[in-house]
C-alpha cells in the first residue's frame, strides 16, 4: 500500500479508538451520572445520529464540489472542540442532559461530514483494483479499535468516571485532524453547481445500492433500539460493572477483525455477490444466539454472538462497500455515499425514538428480542434477492450480469 494510505489508516485508528470509547463512555454518563431512563437513552441514541438525517444529502453535494480532505480535518476539529466541552461542564458540576444532547448533534452532524467524504476519499490514493484490501485494512482499524476501545473506555469510566473518559475522543480526533492535513492527494472536486437529488436517484435507480440501503437502512433503525437494550439489559438487569460491560462490547471487536483480515480474500475466492449473500445468512441465527443472553455462564453468550456477527457482518460491509466505491463515478461518488448514508444512517434515531417508548411500556427482556428478531427481518431482503447470489463487479460499470437482471426484474 502507497506510504499516504499508511498515514490515512493511522489517522482512523486514532479516530475510530476514541469513538469506540465514546461508545462506552457517553451513554454511561447519561446512565450513571445523569441518572437517565429508557427514554432519555433513546432520544440520546436519536441524537447520535441525527446529522445524518438533517444533513446526509447535503454532505455528499459539499463533499462533490468541494476538496475532501479540509471537510475531513475540519469535522474533527469539530467533534474534538464539542466533546472537551463535557468533562469541562462536569468538572464544575454543570453537567446537565440538555448538553449532553447539544454536543451528541453536533458531534453527529461533524460525523456525517467526515463520514461521506472519508469513503469519498480513499479511491483518490488507492486503484480500484486496491479498494476490497483498503476497506479490509480500514475494517481491520475500526475492529481493533472495537476490540480494545470499549474495554479500555469501561475501564476509564470506572477510575475516572464517564465524563473524564471522554476527553480520550477529543484527543484522538485532534490526532486525527493533525495526520489528515498531511496527507497529499489527487482530488478532482467538481468545483461548480452539482444536484442535490441526483445522487439519490442514482442509488434508488441501481438494483443493487437499492437493495443495500434497504438493508442498511431497516439494520440501523433495529441498531438504534440495540443501543438502549445493551447498556439496560447488561449493566441495570444483570449488574454487569463498567468495565465488565466495556469488555462485553469488545467481543465483537475480536470478530470484526478475524473478518476484517479474511474479506479480501473471501471476495477475490467467491465474488461480491456471493459474499454478500453467504454473510447475511450466516447472520440471522446469530442474532437468535445473542437474545439467550442471562445470568451466569449465558452471559458469555453476548460477547459471543456479537463476536461472530461482527465477523460475518465486516465481510459483508467490505463487499457491498468496495462493489459501490468501484462502480460510482467520481463526481456522483460523494452524494451516492451520502445517499446512501443518508438512507441507512438516518434510520437510526428513528429506532432510538421507538425503542426508548417501547423501553418506558414492556420489559427491558421483551425489548431484547424485539431487537433481535427486527435484526433477522433487516437481513432477509439480502437473502431472499437471487440477484445478489449473481452479482459480479465488471468492467461496464459494476451492474449485475444477464440472469442477475433477469432475477432482480422476476
Amino acid at each position: 500500500m502507497p506510504p499516504v494510505f499508511r498515514r490515512y489508516v493511522i489517522a482512523d485508528g486514532f479516530s475510530q479508538s476514541g469513538t469506540q470509547v465514546t461508545r462506552v463512555a457517553l451513554p454511561l454518563v447519561a446512565l450513571l451520572v445523569l441518572g437517565a431512563g429508557p427514554l432519555e437513552l433513546g432520544l440520546l441514541g436519536a441524537a447520535q445520529m441525527i446529522g445524518f438525517l438533517l444533513f446526509g444529502l447535503p454532505a455528499g453535494v459539499w463533499v462533490d464540489r468541494l476538496r475532501r480532505k479540509p471537510i475531513l480535518v475540519t469535522a474533527d476539529v469539530l467533534r474534538a472542540v464539542s466533546l472537551a466541552s463535557i468533562p469541562i461542564a462536569a468538572l464544575f458540576d454543570a453537567l446537565t442532559l440538555a448538553q449532553l444532547y447539544a454536543v451528541t448533534v453536533i458531534v453527529s452532524i461533524g460525523t456525517a461530514f467526515f463520514d461521506v467524504a472519508h469513503m469519498s476519499f480513499l479511491p483518490s490514493i488507492v486503484t480500484k483494483e486496491q479498494l476490497p484490501k483498503s476497506m479490509g485494512t480500514l475494517e481491520s482499524v475500526r475492529s481493533l479499535a472495537m476490540l480494545f476501545g470499549p474495554g479500555f473506555g469501561g475501564w476509564l469510566v470506572q477510575v475516572l468516571t464517564a465524563p473524564i473518559a471522554i476527553v480520550v475522543d477529543a484527543v484522538s480526533y485532534m490526532i486525527s485532524a493533525t495526520l489528515l492535513a498531511t496527507v497529499k492527494a489527487e482530488e478532482t472536486p467538481s468545483g461548480g453547481r452539482v444536484n442535490l437529488m441526483e445522487g439519490l436517484r442514482y442509488v434508488l435507480g441501481h438494483p443493487v445500492l437499492r437493495l443495500v440501503g434497504l438493508v442498511g437502512a431497516m439494520n440501523m433503525f433495529i441498531s438504534g433500539i440495540w443501543t438502549i437494550v445493551q447498556p439496560l439489559y447488561l449493566i441495570n438487569e444483570l449488574g454487569v460493572s463498567a468495565a465488565g460491560y466495556g469488555l462485553m462490547i469488545s467481543g465483537a471487536g475480536v470478530g470484526g477483525l478475524l473478518g476484517a483480515l479474511l474479506a479480501s480474500r473471501v471476495i477475490t475466492r467467491f465474488g461480491h455477490g456471493p459474499t454478500i449473500w453467504g454473510t447475511a445468512v450466516l447472520m440471522l441465527p446469530l442474532f437468535v444466539l445473542v437474545a439467550f443472553t442471562g445470568p451466569g455462564w449465558r452471559l458469555a453468550l453476548f460477547p459471543i454472538g456479537m463476536g461472530l456477527i461482527s465477523l460475518v457482518g465486516v465481510m459483508n460491509n467490505v463487499a457491498q462497500s468496495s462493489y459501490r466505491q468501484a462502480i460510482c463515478p467520481e463526481a456522483l461518488r460523494g452524494r451516492m455515499n451520502a445517499s446512501l448514508r443518508f438512507l441507512m444512517w438516518g434510520s437510526l434515531p428513528l429506532g432510538g425514538l421507538v425503542g426508548g417508548l417501547l423501553g418506558e411500556a414492556i420489559t427491558v427482556h421483551q425489548l431484547l428480542w424485539i431487537a433481535t428478531l427486527g435484526s433477522v427481518v433487516a437481513n432477509l431482503p439480502f437473502v431472499l434477492a437471487p440477484a445478489i447470489r449473481k452479482l459480479k463487479l465488471t468492467d461496464d460499470g459494476g451492474r449485475m450480469d444477464a440472469d442477475a437482471k433477469e432475477d432482480s426484474r422476476a
